[in-house]
């Protein structure tokens, strides 16, 4: 007969169970982790390396409006690419308020091969009414109003926009050549119909920080143009890419036909076994036979020069019963 377990057997068996009903959720929710949800429905079409590119060209349009609007208004400004995104234009439409500040820019392309596009510039109402409190002499305020704007309100922020797409030109003309023009300005989101609404676009989103209050900016760009362009710009590196192998090919050409030209060149070559100084009287008073004392030992080596320019230190002798030096050391350049 099995002998009986004790009461802290018993314990140890159940604390063992536990123990593993907790490894294996852990394990579970290791493997859950691990899945990422997918959405099929809007597959996206730009890689992380593409939206980070994307990114830094508006980190550098963001500084260009900053120090704009920072000469405009006499305020401090700040602003930063908050983030980039794919997202369907229905969705960030209905994210606007009804009355909205955008203006549409006309995008074309020196490349042929790139359809034009149009660019949506998009402001919150906040920095609206702080821009136009502040360029019609006010303090720079910020008023959340949801209502329509007048003609004068638009004839304000007109000139800004206008502007402001010429900045797009600059942050672009690192990749791409660019030729951008206000087109219209729009103050009703709803009735907005420069995009497709199922149409995907790429959006960047700005922090604008202006008489220390945050508010935001919106640039979106249909995401089929942001593809040709991202085309275009791929096949521009590659090809730039080639184009270096080929020129560094060509200047290690150059480069040897130089130095085989140089080789050729014919140097005047001097040795100094020694340098004195001594008066013209003495030099004139010379005769056979006599002694020149020279201040340095008999031990140190010579100088050897090309075209007057130290290069080698030597030590004079004989070779083939002719007078020689071997060279024993070269100098570095602070010794020329």
């Amino acid at each position: 007969m099995a002998d009986a377990l004790s009461q802290h057997q018993i314990d140890e068996l159940f604390e063992s169970l536990n123990n593993k009903d907790d490894d294996d959720e852990s394990d579970v929710r290791k493997k859950e982790k691990r899945i990422k949800n997918y959405n099929f429905k809007m597959p996206q079409k730009f890689t992380k390396e593409d939206l980070k590119l994307i990114r830094d060209i508006y980190e550098q349009y963001s500084r260009l409006i900053a120090s704009y609007i920072t000469g405009i208004t006499r305020l401090y400004c700040h602003a930063k690419v908050l983030h980039v995104e794919e997202q369907k234009y229905y969705e960030f439409n209905n994210s606007l308020e009804d009355y909205v500040m955008m203006g549409v820019v006309g995008l074309h392309f020196e490349n042929s091969d790139i359809m034009d596009a149009e660019c949506t510039i998009q402001f919150s109402n906040a920095i609206t009414f702080s821009l136009i409190d502040r360029l019609m002499g006010g303090p720079g305020n910020a008023f959340e109003l949801s209502r329509d704007f007048t003609e004068i309100e638009v004839s304000v922020i007109r000139t800004i926009l206008e502007k402001m797409a010429v900045f797009l030109q600059e942050a672009w003309s690192g990749y791409i050549e660019i030729s951008p023009t206000l087109s219209r300005i729009e103050t009703n989101a709803r009735l907005t119909k420069s995009i497709a609404p199922d149409e995907v676009i790429v959006i960047a989103t700005l922090e604008i920080e202006l008489n220390k209050r945050k508010s935001l900016m919106t640039i979106s760009i249909p995401a089929i143009n942001m593809e040709e362009i991202m085309t275009n710009f791929s096949q521009r590196y590659t090809s730039e890419a080639s184009r270096r192998v080929v020129d560094d090919e060509k200047r290690q050409e150059q480069r040897s036909s130089i130095m085989k030209g140089v080789k050729s060149s014919k140097l005047t070559m001097t040795t100094v076994l020694a340098e004195t100084q001594i008066d013209l009287s003495d030099i004139l008073s010379l005769r056979i036979n006599d002694i020149i004392p020279l201040d340095v030992p008999i031990t140190q080596n010579a100088k050897v020069k090309i075209n007057n320019v130290q290069w080698f230190t030597a030590k004079p002798g004989i070779s083939n019963n002719k007078k020689a030096i071997k060279i024993i050391d070269i100098c570095n350049n602070n010794e020329r």
